[in-house]
């Protein structure tokens, strides 16, 4: 394990950074890790990664000569991308992604699928108007009637739901068939999963509870794959 901590982690990308979320995630989570090339999007808001992960190709040499060289891991495989190296070798009770959405699409779907893979630390994207998680066993959010909820399964999965408009019992979802995009809430909601493979998108405003319950829920097993 490169980075261990008992707070929150940080994590920025090279991808789209919103001004001010940099900022924002570090007043929540404040150790902060840069996957390869997202070192020189924090050196241009003015910050220093305490650790730099990935295969490297995309960080430039003015930014790697302005870091210590022990904070610089190279991981060079190819058959990762940069967020799922540097998330795999990260154990805190939460991580902020920034960086990972609002660019290439390829890089978002890739994301998503890092998301949902049992690794050593769960992860919230953070994105301009959403945040993206993997559901956990069960879940609470103080949702307010009308704001969307939508739910997307990169797997067969199925769960039990309150405050839903559109409630998922006895729905089964996969990528191929039924989704949850959409969905409203009319009130507190709460999702019970069957099984792993779910995310969640929510709004920003969620952010503070939504770090607290993810931290706090039991990980996934890793003999618990998708199907």
């Amino acid at each position: 394990m490169i980075v261990e901590q008992n707070e929150p982690v940080t994590l920025i990308g090279g991808g789209a950074v919103a001004a001010g979320d940099l900022d924002l995630a570090l007043s929540l989570a404040p150790f902060l890790v840069a996957a390869d090339g997202g070192a020189d999007l924090a050196l241009s808001e003015g910050r220093i990664p305490q650790a730099v992960i990935g295969d490297l190709d995309s960080l430039s040499n003015i930014v790697r000569k302005q870091l210590a060289p022990n904070t610089i891991y190279e991981i060079a495989e190819q058959s990762s991308t940069d967020f799922h190296k540097a998330l795999r070798h990260i154990k805190a009770p939460v991580v902020l992604a920034v960086g990972f959405l609002g660019a290439r699409v390829d890089h978002q779907l890739a994301s998503f699928n890092t998301l949902v893979q049992v690794l050593s630390s769960p992860c919230i994207l953070l994105g301009e108007h959403e945040l993206v998680f993997h559901v956990p066993r069960e879940i609470s959010l103080a949702t307010e009637a009308g704001e969307t909820v939508s739910l997307f399964p990169m797997g067969p999965v199925t769960a039990e739901s309150t405050g839903l408009e559109w409630p998922l019992s006895g729905l089964k979802m996969s990528p191929m068939g039924n989704i949850g995009t959409s969905n409203r809430a009319v009130g507190p909601m709460s999702l019970t999963m069957e099984g792993p493979g779910l995310l969640g998108i929510i709004p920003r405003r969620h952010l503070p509870q939504l770090m607290q319950q993810i931290a706090q829920a039991p990980p996934w097993s890793s003999k618990v794959a998708l199907r």
